[in-house]
């Protein structure tokens, strides 16, 4: 987009309203993947309450009821590539860790994602340290992670939108849902190009997510600004040469150069 000619104030005033809508529509395209990490949080919470009504824990054979749920939403969300609810280690009675998680495949089918989690020959048999897991679980809030190569899933670049599951008060996993980055990239990199000058998009810890600055690709990190407090403050600000604003409520801040 090209800065129209007058007064510095009509000038401002004309990036603001371009800023504002591009963080508009990078919201909106979330907001969508989100939705359906949301359906799954809130059909997890109900399940596992009523397994705790019964005075039992619950099992990996209780988490099955997800199942349609996830099938659905991979079928009718197009961002979304897998989804699920990764449970905290110790919930489960049958076993120490599980990822009731599902994925679509290039022939559109649905399949199940089948993991070795024993600690005795597995890499990925702890994965709470993992942003997707440890931001909801210690923020509270829902989180984007990524991008990074998904080896757990997928092997593909990606990012992975995920939010806490609590019952009873107490922090018992994630929901969560995956996107392939090249997906991302595809409906938001455009939006970034209108603006007048090189801009991106981070989360919460610098990482960024898409990017239109050749200066700052996909997932490098970005240091310098207390992008979490960004979010959290959610009004737009500067540091050091640089505009910063929250998307709108999702956990993505928008970077662009602030003159």
């Amino acid at each position: 987009m090209s800065r129209s000619p007058g007064p510095a104030g009509a000038t401002a005033t004309l990036d603001a309203t371009a800023e504002a809508a591009v963080a508009a529509q990078v919201r909106r395209t979330l907001e969508a993947v989100f939705d359906a990490v949301a359906d799954t949080r809130a059909e997890t919470t109900a399940l596992l309450t009523r397994v705790a009504t019964q005075g039992r824990r619950p099992a990996t054979v209780d988490l099955a009821a997800l199942r349609p749920g996830l099938h659905l939403r991979l079928t009718r969300q197009e961002l979304v590539s897998g989804a699920g609810f990764v449970a905290a280690p110790g919930l489960l009675g049958d076993v120490p860790a599980w990822l009731e998680w599902w994925q679509q495949g290039s022939d559109g089918g649905v399949r199940p994602l089948l993991l070795d989690l024993d600690p005795a020959h597995s890499a990925y048999s702890d994965y709470t340290h993992w942003d997707w897991f440890a931001l909801p679980r210690d923020t509270g809030r829902r989180a984007v992670a990524g991008p990074y190569v998904d080896y757990l899933c997928s092997d593909e670049y990606s990012l992975t939108l995920s939010a806490p599951v609590h019952v009873e008060g107490r922090f018992v996993g994630v929901a969560a849902a995956d996107v392939y980055l090249r997906h991302f990239e595809g409906a938001v990199v455009p939006l970034l190009q209108r603006l007048p000058g090189a801009a991106y998009l981070v989360n919460a810890r610098g990482r960024v997510a898409a990017s239109a600055d050749p200066a700052h690709l996909a997932g490098s990190l970005t240091r310098g600004p207390d992008f979490g407090a960004v979010l959290t403050a959610a009004r737009p600000t500067r540091h050091e040469g640089l505009r910063l604003v929250p998307c709108d409520g999702v956990p993505l801040v928008l970077v662009m150069p602030a003159d």
